[in-house]
């Protein structure tokens, strides 16, 4: 009797329900913490649709746009997408298992290897470029395998429309395609650069992101600054044994079958290419410092790799079955690194059990280097609710409102302010961080009266300017990043408001 398949994917029934399973487990726990400080970010550009952002490029804007417009400004809203793409890596890499000869079993071992994964569980549990990402990183490498065992020249084309769909997602592509340009030079397959399709393939890929190349030279190339700020505020943090280690502890039991994946490929003269580009991407991240995660790109490809060689060169059934049961029994007890599924007093007690009973403070250190009660993602999750509510007391007690502003002191009270405020009908808050820097008005009509400062302490020209400033409340959560981060109503101007207004935008460099 043969396995019952989907015809359109020619991939065994149990996939599609461990994809489903994954899309189900993403779900249940979205909403055990809230909104993440980025996730509000992200989220917020769909409310101003564009062709590029301060920091991303633009499709993250525009799945924030349709999501709003589909299911509204819920957590279930911001959730929701990533978790269908958590469905989507598991049916690519079990095609990719496929495509490499593996059987049933392979593509079996495949989908639960990449479901159990703490970085996987982790990327598809925020609305972010990063599960995108992924899902494209795998595609491509799914349709140069395709390529490989085709030699079907359609594939380049394709090829090329999705890396110019990639860098339209996260620029971080671009680093795939270095390394497999050189990797393809160091193998058989440089016979594609002979090929027309190859350069119709990097025409379109190059057509599909010439919008948001347009857009970055029309602001300036603002990527720059958001790497040398990258660099000077974050990967100079970065150590280079940790990011090593951290290619381990990011995939966990799952990292038995990508280590054997990386061998699978470097001793197949045919698939060979696939170790050469994993090498160039790690390679290239660790001498430029990067995170470890910017790595996850090659991980489903390695850990189909991996199953398809448990497949082949183990032959004990009973073997074959205890390997995926290990390898879910190890991952149960380290779920909550990958995704919180406890509540906020939940998870402040697994991780002091770590360390207390074992010494451990893995995942709590941010990225200053600093140590606190939860990982840097879950605290990102704490506080904006209460922040969104604060805001609206404050703007409550405005007679005119009309006449009254926002301020936000960084992107995410900004956003948290765009998002949840948008069930309060706050107005849209003015914030010189991230894109909402290209947001601002320049004048205000009428003049304002009633200034909201969202900040951790008064700004010195803001208290200079208005007579009147009360506190209206602030962030108490102390597991919450946002700790402390207070309102203040300003009201009774000394001066014109407009006036002060072009002074600000003139030191900070918007004319």
């Amino acid at each position: 009797m043969t396995k019952r398949r989907l015809p359109f994917l020619g991939i065994p029934l149990s996939i599609t329900v461990l994809a489903i399973l994954n899309i189900l487990v993403h779900l249940l726990f979205s909403d055990t913490l809230g909104y993440h400080r980025d996730e509000l970010l992200y989220f917020s550009l769909g409310l101003h649709p564009d062709f590029g952002y301060a920091t991303v490029p633009p499709i993250i804007g525009w799945l924030a746009a349709l999501m709003q417009f589909l299911f509204g400004y819920s957590v279930f809203a911001v959730k929701l997408f990533p978790a269908l793409l958590s469905g989507v890596l598991v049916w690519v890499s079990a095609l990719i298992a496929k495509e490499l000869g593996g059987k049933s079993y392979a593509q079996l071992l495949t989908a639960i290897g990449i479901i159990v994964m703490p970085v996987s569980l982790r990327a598809f549990h925020l609305f972010q470029p990063v599960p995108i990402d992924l899902v494209l990183w795998t595609l491509i490498f799914y349709y140069v395998l395709r390529y490989i065992n085709t030699r079907q020249d359609t594939y380049l084309i394709i090829l090329g429309g999705l890396s110019g769909l990639a860098m339209l997602n996260k620029y971080l592509i671009a680093l795939l395609v270095f390394a497999l340009l050189v990797s393809i030079i160091l193998t058989k397959h440089r016979i594609v650069f002979s090929k027309g399709a190859f350069y119709k393939g990097l025409a379109l890929g190059l057509l599909i992101f010439l919008p948001n190349l347009i857009w970055q030279l029309a602001k300036g190339l603002p990527v720059i600054n958001h790497m040398r700020e990258l660099e000077a505020t974050q990967l100079v943090n970065v150590d280079r044994f940790v990011f090593l280690i951290d290619q381990l502890t990011m995939t966990f039991a799952a990292s038995t079958l990508m280590v054997i994946g990386l061998l699978y490929f470097a001793s197949k003269k045919e698939y060979r290419i696939f170790a050469y580009v994993t090498l160039v991407v790690v390679t290239t991240l660790l001498v430029l410092r990067g995170k470890s995660y910017y790595t996850i790109g090659v991980i489903p490809l390695l850990v189909a790799g991996g199953a398809v060689a448990f497949e082949e060169y183990i032959s004990k059934r009973w073997l074959r079955w205890v390997f995926p049961i290990l390898l879910v029994l190890i991952t149960l007890p380290i779920v909550p690194f990958g995704i919180p599924i406890y509540g906020q007093d939940g998870m402040i007690e697994y991780f002091k059990n770590l360390e207390e009973n074992h010494g451990l403070l893995l995942g709590r250190r941010f990225e200053d280097g600093s140590i606190h009660s939860l990982p840097q993602d879950y605290a990102d999750q704490l506080g904006w609710e209460e922040l969104a509510n604060i805001v609206h007391i404050a703007y409550r007690q405005i007679p005119e409102k009309d006449k009254s502003a926002i301020y936000c002191e960084n992107y995410g009270q900004a956003a948290a302010v765009a998002v949840i405020g948008n069930a309060y009908r706050l107005p849209q808050p003015l914030s010189f961080n991230e894109s909402f820097s290209y947001w601002v008005p320049k004048t205000f009509d009428p003049d304002i009266v009633y200034f909201i400062y969202v900040n951790d302490e008064l700004g010195e020209d803001v208290a200079e300017l208005f007579q009147e400033i009360k506190v209206v409340g602030q962030v108490s959560n102390i597991h919450a990043r946002e700790y402390g981060t207070t309102v203040y109503l300003c009201s009774n101007p000394k001066s014109s408001f407009n006036t002060f207004w072009k002074n600000v935008l003139t030191r900070v460099g918007i004319e």
